[in-house]
């Protein structure tokens, strides 16, 4: 991102400010995500539940990433001492990490749900697992809406590409809802394995947008 008129970049500060807040409220978020999905899922022996629990610490790495590189920018428009070429660098470098991690999750969660379904394992019952995912489709319809107005207010394509795997977030949740929903209604167990199957496509999506990267049109 080039910088041009600093007297222009600071105007966007209240808006940088409200886009790290918003990438804060997701760390966080998906940091108490993690702990409660993957200790309910080994609880539970529930596939997409902890495909679900470690895709959010994932998801932690990449708002790391961006809140870095929010805080970055700000920092340049304050003194102009960051160099925000070398900044775009690391940053595409290190969600390429991301998505190299997104392709490993898939491929874990592709094999243990195969090996579930032929070893007929049934999972247990997570009511922990259903109200988080609950509440995470409420949260994650939020913060995707939330973030897309920020990323068209500051013509960031980084955070329209985090806006959208926030959006992925949702759908993960939703997946996983349906999964051990209908293990919990209807006893189906092999509705577990089959939603976290139904889910890789999204994380390997997920994954190849990371290894290509984004850069910031700000």
């Amino acid at each position: 991102m080039a910088v041009s008129d600093p007297h222009d970049h600071a105007a966007r500060q209240p808006e940088l400010l409200r886009a790290q807040r918003l990438e804060v409220l997701t760390v966080s978020w998906n940091v108490v995500e993690a702990g409660i999905a993957v200790s309910a899922a080994l609880a539970a022996g529930s596939v997409a539940l902890l495909g679900f629990g470690i895709d959010s610490v994932v998801e932690s790495a990449s708002g790391a990433v961006l809140l870095w590189r929010l805080g970055a920018e700000r920092r340049a428009v304050r003194d102009g001492a960051v160099d925000l070429a070398a900044v775009e660098r690391l940053d595409r470098r290190a969600h390429r990490w991301v998505g190299v991690s997104l392709f490993l999750l898939a491929a874990f969660v592709a094999f243990d749900a195969v090996r579930t379904l032929i070893v007929a394992a049934r999972p247990e019952v997570s009511f922990v697992g259903i109200g988080l995912t609950a509440v995470s489709l409420v949260v994650m319809a939020w913060l995707a809406r939330a973030k897309r107005r920020s990323a068209t207010r500051l013509g960031s394509r980084s955070l329209e590409a985090d806006a959208f795997q926030t959006t992925a977030c949702w759908w993960l949740s939703l997946f996983t809802l349906l999964g051990i929903g209908a293990n919990a209604l209807f006893g189906w167990w092999w509705a577990d394995p089959l939603a976290a199957l139904a889910f890789t496509p999204l994380l390997i999506h997920e994954g190849r947008e990371g290894w290509r990267g984004e850069d910031c049109g700000c």
